[in-house]
């Protein structure tokens, strides 16, 4: 059976047509896929990345993609979106530690995968929160993400001393129990994160679009991911997220992402709404 089209309507132009041959010879050559990808979006980067790169048309440089690797390093890096900071959406965090925190308090052990975790800023933030609880001693933390460049920065755990600044209002306002100057040292211009925190942190690749099931986890975090996909990704990656999830194991998305359309709402009840914060159901509910 013929795979469905990853373009979205009807009105396909030449340069839809080039865009698709180009994710084509992505996948096919590197084994990465884009093809799903929010329309808009891929197209925007390819398009800066020509401009950038002094090509005529895209086939001139879906050609080099095929025979020039590191061109195809500097393009990838252009069509993986990394947008990320400590303590991203500080409610999230705060109601992370109100409404999920107590119940993962009752496991003896816990399993939380961080997927789309780029270089790693969140994964330092659910950390911190977790040896604040009390619960990091039995916790493991799945960090994942496409991009082997931004997994190696996040095991690094080295950020700029501005950033962190910013980073410090969020920790406040997340619930932060102590400073977060507690949870690094500085080095020059540089902040480095404590070692305690690396500890229960695996670092792999995984690509959301192609791989399997990451089970059974007791927490999943994907935050501000899956609106760069489209439809038909988003679908994948929620069943994706509900297989890998253990009955009763929670699912934290990006306030801009839903299960609307998913195939999956029927299997979660909503923890926050407005945060996107979802349970799996222990017993499916009947009508």
């Amino acid at each position: 059976m013929a795979q469905t089209c990853p373009i979205e309507d009807a009105d396909v132009s030449i340069e839809d047509i080039e865009i698709r041959l180009l994710l084509e010879a992505i996948y096919q050559m590197y084994g990465y896929d884009f093809r799903f990808y929010s329309r808009a979006s891929i197209r925007r980067r390819i398009m800066h990345h020509l401009t950038m790169s002094g090509f005529d048309s895209i086939m001139e440089m879906t050609d080099k993609v095929l025979r020039d690797r590191s061109f195809f390093t500097t393009l990838f890096n252009e069509l993986t979106v990394n947008v990320t900071e400590m303590y991203r959406d500080p409610d999230f965090y705060q109601s992370f530690r109100e409404e999920v925190i107590p119940v993962l308090k009752t496991f003896p052990f816990i399993k939380i995968w961080h997927a789309g975790c780029s270089t790693g800023e969140e994964i330092y933030s659910m950390a911190i929160l977790l040896e604040e609880e009390g619960l990091y001693d039995r916790a493991m933390i799945y960090a994942t993400d496409i991009d082997k460049k931004v997994l190696a920065s996040a095991k690094k755990g080295i950020y700029s001393i501005e950033a962190v600044k910013q980073y410090g209002d969020n920790y406040r306002r997340a619930g932060g129990k102590h400073s977060l100057s507690d949870y690094f040292t500085a080095r020059y211009d540089s902040v480095i994160m404590e070692q305690r925190l690396k500890r229960n942190i695996v670092f792999a690749d995984h690509d959301l679009a192609t791989d399997q099931v990451f089970g059974e986890m007791h927490v999943i975090l994907c935050r501000n991911v899956l609106i760069y996909f489209n439809r038909a990704l988003q679908e994948r990656v929620i069943k994706l997220f509900s297989d890998s999830l253990d009955m009763g194991g929670y699912l934290c998305l990006g306030t801009k992402e839903s299960l609307r359309f998913s195939g999956q709402e029927e299997s979660f009840d909503v923890i926050n709404k407005s945060l996107r914060v979802f349970r799996k159901r222990q017993f499916q509910h009947h009508a």
